[in-house]
């Protein structure tokens, strides 16, 4: 079974960009949807993007800062985010659905393993 380990998160500055990582350990992603998420504390989790065999879906709020895209191996997918603002703080995670096992992979609630996630503070 994927098992999903997300880096890159830290401290950066109002404006600043940050990619962030999701490596398959032991896999990778040819089986599944995977996707991108995020979560405040308080708030529930929150879907930015996803990659499937219908290609690459984003949210409202990701579509314009957010980029993701996987690597050759198909075993690593990133998050670059740019400008980032204050609100972005939060626990980014990376999850992942059996291909076709879903209706809508940008809804938390379809994913069936998730990463332990990676927190990113945009603060100056």
């Amino acid at each position: 079974e994927v098992q999903l380990v997300e880096s890159g998160g830290k401290l950066v500055q109002p404006g600043e960009s940050l990619r962030l990582s999701c490596v398959a350990s032991g896999d990778t992603f040819d089986d599944y949807a995977v996707g991108w998420f995020r979560q405040v504390p308080g708030d529930g989790r929150q879907g930015l993007s996803c990659l499937s065999t219908s290609g690459f879906e984003y949210s409202d709020s990701a579509k314009v800062r957010f980029t993701m895209s996987m690597n050759n191996a198909r075993d690593t997918v990133f998050l670059e985010m740019w400008r980032l603002k204050p609100e972005d703080t939060a626990v980014y995670y990376c999850a992942t659905v059996i291909e076709g096992d879903y209706k809508d992979c940008l809804q938390p609630y379809e994913m069936e393993r998730w990463g332990k996630g990676t927190l990113v503070t945009v603060s100056s």
